[in-house]
Parts: C-alpha cells; structure tokens; sequence
C-alpha cells in the first residue's frame, strides 16, 4: 500500500490490518535505517584521533560533542520508534493519549511516532509557550 491509497481509504477503515500493517513496517524501516545511522555514527566516534596540535584537537572535540549530541537525538527517536511499534501491539498506536481520539492518518504519515492529535499536540505547544513566558 502507498501512502496515497492510504490515504484514499474510507474513514471507516481507519487502522484496519492493512493500515495497521502498513505503519509496522513504516517504523521497521525507520527503525532499521536509524539504526544502521547510529552504528555507523558509533564506529566513526570510535574511530577518531584526537592527537596533534591543540587547534586540532579542540576541533576535533567540537566534532565529537556534536556528533554525540547527534546521537543522543537519534537514540531518542529510535525509543519513540520502539514504543511507537509497542502501542501498535497493544492497538493503542492510531489513537490519542490525551483525549482517546484518531491521531489521524495524515499526522501518522508526518509523524508516526505521534502519540498526540494535531490539538492536542498543538494545547500541549501553548501550555508549554505559557510556562516558559511565566
């Protein structure tokens, strides 16, 4: 299935077997691209020299923060990617945690580790704009 015939589907199929099996290998793959990435990053981390003069050096701590920081965004996806293929397990994936309503499959194909609807993401944005202006 395309994300177009997806998409094309009755409302009333919403996340039926085809659907449903449609998003699980969506997020193997994710999941096996990601990981594959951050194997790669870890030999590349593992890899590096950091000898030479103090200029190099420095730069080549620079570079390694930064990739570690990278990583560290990357694992935490691979996290959602997990729970994310969890929450299909249990047929709670397709669904809010906010309010129990579709996410929708839309935001899916946009986002399918989404565990929130468009509005509630979008209240969960403004309480956390009011915090920070408090």
């Amino acid at each position: 299935m395309t994300p177009e015939e997806l998409l094309a589907q009755p409302e009333s199929a919403y996340m039926n077997e085809a659907q449903r099996a449609f998003f699980r290998e969506l997020l193997l793959d994710q999941r096996t691209d990601l990981q594959r990435l951050i194997d790669e990053q870890m030999a590349d981390l593992r890899g590096m020299e950091t000898h030479g003069d103090p200029a190099d050096v420095g730069n080549a701590e620079q570079q390694r923060q930064w990739q570690l920081r990278q990583l560290e965004r990357e694992k935490r996806l691979l996290d959602k990617i997990d729970d994310a293929l969890e929450r299909l397990v249990r047929d709670e994936y397709e669904w809010c945690e906010e309010t129990g309503e579709p996410i929708g499959l839309a935001r899916l194909l946009l986002r399918p580790t989404a565990t929130l609807s468009v509005e509630a993401k979008e209240r969960q944005e403004q309480r956390e704009r009011h915090m920070q202006s408090s």
